[in-house]
């Protein structure tokens, strides 16, 4: 699917454009459009812009904005918001809310990898109202209903 990409700061050039790192990744690397260093400090959650921004071609198409594994498992930096969702009518600028959960100061460079972009596709659903909804093994069965184990 083309995606098109617009770099919206002139911090970045177009080698800053979000890639995959390798032949098998699921997401682009999306990269701190800053201009200088920002320390995040436990607790902290801090915007940061990605420079770019994209417009998906179709309606059942989403891009969710990951965490990367690595500032997460060896820094606590994670996504304020779980998963970011680029709809496929926004076309502002991508901006990554980070979260610092780990105990130390965390110096993110310009240009550093803070996230990853994954292009999926959906279904636009039709919600139709209903009076009766069919049975089910789980039924109406809330958290932990269906035990540990």
């Amino acid at each position: 699917m083309d995606v098109k990409v617009k770099i919206v700061s002139p911090l970045l050039s177009p080698d800053d454009l979000p890639q995959y790192a390798t032949e098998g990744s699921a997401g682009m690397d999306l990269r701190a459009c800053l201009q200088e260093p920002v320390t995040i400090r436990p607790g902290d959650i801090v915007p940061v812009p990605t420079g770019v921004a994209i417009q998906l071609a179709r309606r059942d198409a989403v891009a969710l904005v990951y965490a990367r594994s690595g500032l997460a498992t060896r820094h606590g930096i994670a996504l304020a918001n779980g998963v970011g969702v680029v709809d496929s009518d926004y076309t502002g600028e991508i901006v990554v809310p980070l979260c610092h959960n780990g105990s130390r100061d965390f110096v993110l460079q310009p240009k550093e990898r803070i996230a990853q972009l994954v292009i999926a596709p959906i279904y636009v659903a039709r919600l139709v109202p209903v009076d009766y909804l069919g049975p089910t093994e789980r039924g109406a069965g809330g958290f932990g209903s269906t035990g540990r184990v």
